[in-house]
């Protein structure tokens, strides 16, 4: 009876340290699905993102840490086209999210500003339109911010001044308004990397941002 107690009380030891690992699994796994089925992908680049799996860490062009938690989703220069998807920012452990040099449309989902560990967001040389998410002013991990070679409009958020771990930022050929920041995070950011955005003025002098009333 003792060895039967005990042996059914490590199955439920192991089922409760296993439990975390699926529900994580399959919420991320769900996450990065939803991407995949908004995306057309001729190559087969994402032939692997099979949602019956536990957990997407065997799924190619994904990475993990050790706790089985997605760290990376590596898909620059893969020929897709699509959307992304507000789903993206349930990857509460993503560090860095390369989707650079493709064919994706739409906008730049204001839910990415949920990703609180992202390291890298490079999503330039796509067709994406549509604002900055003020929102990835909350990405206080963040070091590079490549959005350059898109069609955005609207001006550059404020928030992001704030973001002291920030050094790399590129919003270079795009159709971006009002002014350039030049104070926080901002003020070691050269100035080519707002090039060819004809109706971005700039840089701002002194005091709080001046908005273009007509910037939008």
């Amino acid at each position: 009876m003792a060895a039967s107690t005990s042996l059914w009380t490590i199955c439920v030891t192991l089922a409760l340290t296993l439990i975390p690992l699926v529900v994580y699994g399959n919420s991320e796994g769900d996450a990065l699905y939803t991407l995949r089925r908004s995306l057309s992908d001729p190559d087969n680049v994402l032939q692997s993102w099979d949602p019956n799996l536990v957990n997407p860490c065997t799924w190619f062009h994904i990475t993990c840490n050790q706790d089985n938690r997605v760290t990376r989703v590596d898909l620059g220069n893969s020929n897709l086209s699509g959307h992304l998807v507000p789903e993206l920012g349930k990857l509460d452990y993503l560090q860095y999210l390369e989707l650079y040099k493709n064919n994706i449309q739409g906008i730049v989902p204001a839910e990415l500003g949920n990703l609180k560990s992202l390291i890298s967001l490079d999503l330039y040389n796509n067709h994406l339109s549509g604002p900055i998410p003020p929102s990835l002013g909350k990405l206080k991990s963040l070091v590079f911010l490549r959005l350059n070679d898109n069609r955005l409009t609207g001006p550059i958020p404020r928030a992001l001044v704030g973001i002291s771990s920030l050094k790399v930022v590129d919003v270079s050929n795009n159709n971006l308004c009002g002014t350039i920041p030049t104070s926080g995070s901002f003020a070691h950011i050269p100035l080519n990397n707002f090039e060819h955005n004809p109706r971005l003025e700039g840089p701002e002098l002194l005091g709080p941002a001046i908005y273009d009333t007509n910037c939008s």
